[in-house]
């Protein structure tokens, strides 16, 4: 399967994972849709765009290709559930709202699935954790900041309208309990923007799976409401007057994160 993933190897210990931002299709996914998902609206849109002053930072950068209809690379091997509550899975099989994904009768074939989980979910984690112990072997640490959007009103999933920042730390067991401290002390001071630790989104499969604060492997996950920064209406359009003033909350986080590292371990 070709164009699996982007990654763009940085100069500090940071990585900016975008699991999904991909609107690539396979055959198989594509022909079983449902009109209704035909727009992908579930998608993390304009992710790597928002993310574009990460070169500047000196971060690495690892997006994904391939649709989250196709295969989540936010949930496990396995498949085990992150959430007691509404939920998709490795394989979705329904939208965000609830309704069913496929038609009936055409969801991929258990063959076809396990044919994503080795071509675009394994080499997804394969260079993640690549990465990351890089980072760890020449910094002797490393930052995982995992980037999502998600459209601000959703029933099935949440009530009323998701704050604007949702940090997630896995209930603190995925960083620090000081560095989440000051990223949320960086959002109280964006007055213009709700921001919430460990509301409904307390990070999915990598910043659990990957967020190791005691072998010095801090992670964050951060689901930003898409109305700070597009359209959340077919066809999703990206809205640089949204886009600019949030990016500059998100830049002023990234900084943070990289100093608080600094600062921990001296370089």
């Amino acid at each position: 399967m070709d164009n699996v993933l982007d990654f763009k190897r940085g100069r500090v210990p940071l990585l900016i994972s975008m699991p999904h931002p991909g609107i690539r299709l396979t055959p198989a996914v594509e022909n079983g849709l449902v009109d209704e998902a035909r727009e992908l609206a579930d998608t993390d849109w304009h992710i790597p765009q928002l993310y574009a002053f990460a070169d500047e930072l000196g971060a690495s950068t690892l997006a994904a290709g391939y649709s989250r209809y196709v295969i989540d690379l936010n949930r496990p091997a396995d498949d085990k559930p992150l959430y007691s509550t509404a939920t998709t899975g490795l394989y979705p099989d329904t939208l965000f709202d609830g309704r069913p994904l496929f038609k009936d009768g055409q969801t991929p074939s258990p063959e076809e699935r396990a044919r994503y989980l080795a071509e675009v979910w394994t080499p997804y984690h394969r260079t993640l954790a690549g990465e990351l112990a890089r980072l760890k072997a020449e910094f002797g640490y490393a930052l995982l900041w995992d980037a999502h959007s998600i459209a601000s009103v959703i029933p099935h999933l949440f009530d009323g309208k998701l704050p604007d920042f949702n940090i997630g730390t896995n209930s603190g067991a995925s960083c620090d309990a000081e560095l989440a401290e000051r990223l949320v002390a960086v959002c109280a001071d964006a007055p213009a923007y709700r921001h919430i630790l460990n509301g409904r989104f307390k990070g999915g499969h990598i910043t659990r799976h990957y967020g190791q604060p005691q072998d010095n492997v801090h992670a964050v996950q951060l689901e930003l409401a898409q109305c700070n920064y597009m359209d959340e209406q077919a066809p999703f359009g990206y809205r640089e007057d949204l886009a600019a003033p949030t990016a500059q909350v998100l830049r002023r986080l990234l900084e943070t994160f990289i100093a608080w590292g600094r600062e921990r371990y001296g370089r």
